[in-house]
């Protein structure tokens, strides 16, 4: 499924080392002057460019990521009618892949992707890449310029990266594991603001499912908890229902529908499997590492929790952008 959303729709095509990739947006009120620059700035947050930040892909740092509109767009004010864009892939080294051909990567969806379709492309991941999720920052920011008119903020945040929760900290925590070829994986929080009482519904589509449902769905995510979530197994339950921190408890979500509190989520993020030390041949017919080795290209992150932070608050934006009709 490459269409997210009911009333507001996004559609995500392209592939890691295609022509470009891009994506379809449907349900945008005419009349929105799109912030440019804010969507430029998301991207560059996106690819790591906006903060010296270690261990970020080569790759990430030299693609342009420029928007080209292709309708629905007019003097950078929205028509009401679908917005299609591209972003033409600059970087891509598809020889560097050559050897993927009848191989496949430990922790990716090589092997997976084959064995359903009996094709896949293998240059960069294809449609599994993380160069994907550029589409999803353009659409996100366009509807977080949306909720933000109707006073909705969404602001995430990196919290911990393996077992260092200092931010300051951050940056030479990946860099010493980088030196060693490695890779660490990280926590972002994501916290919202300004939402309405009500939004959600019981049962199958109450909002923390969904917002699950569009987090699981970034690449390398491992996990969604909103709330106490499972850090609030170790209370009892008055210790959770007479706590003077019912923000935190809650996650602003009960019975599936906003309570009016700043809704609060944790997701968590794999370390990237493709690294110096990781790097591995699975035979065809069964997922096990063989003896081959591979003189594989450093174009890795070494933490790619770094760059999914914008990612996370594209998603959620997506989320309550086709709950909160225009």
């Amino acid at each position: 499924m490459n269409t997210f959303g009911e009333y507001f729709t996004f559609t995500s095509f392209g592939e890691s080392h295609g022509k470009a990739i891009g994506g379809v947006l449907d349900g945008v009120p005419a009349g929105l002057q799109i912030d440019m620059d804010m969507i430029r700035y998301e991207l560059d947050r996106r690819a790591g460019k906006t903060s010296n930040n270690a261990g970020v892909s080569p790759r990430s740092i030299r693609e342009a990521d420029e928007v080209e509109w292709l309708s629905g767009v007019m003097d950078g004010v929205t028509l009401g009618t679908p917005i299609a864009f591209i972003i033409r892939n600059r970087d891509a080294r598809s020889q560097d892949y050559e050897w993927l051909k009848h191989s496949f990567r430990l922790g990716h969806a090589d092997f997976t992707y084959q064995q359903k379709y009996g094709i896949r492309d293998y240059r960069g991941g294809g449609r599994a890449s993380a160069r994907e999720t550029a589409s999803r920052v353009v659409a996100g920011t366009i509807a977080r310029q949306i909720l933000a008119k109707k006073g909705i903020a969404i602001q995430a945040e990196l919290i911990q990266v393996g077992n260092e929760t200092n931010p300051d900290n951050f940056n030479a925590h990946i860099a010493a594991i980088q030196v060693n070829g490695d890779s660490i994986g990280g926590i972002i929080r994501c916290t919202i603001t300004g939402m309405p009482i009500g939004i959600g519904d019981p049962i199958f589509d109450k909002l923390q499912a969904h917002l699950a449902f569009a987090i699981m769905s970034i690449n390398a995510c491992k996990g969604f908890e909103y709330g106490a979530g499972f850090s609030g197994i170790t209370l009892t339950g008055s210790e959770t229902y007479l706590s003077n921190d019912q923000t935190f408890i809650s996650g602003g979500i009960a019975g599936g529908i906003t309570d009016g509190t700043p809704i609060i989520f944790r997701c968590v993020f794999k370390p990237t499997p493709s690294n110096p030390l990781t790097l591995a041949a699975i035979s065809p017919t069964h997922i096990q590492p063989t003896n081959n080795t591979h003189s594989y290209p450093a174009r890795m992150d070494a933490c790619v929790a770094l760059r999914a932070v914008p990612v996370v608050e594209a998603m959620t934006a997506l989320v309550l952008a086709d709950f909160i009709k225009n």
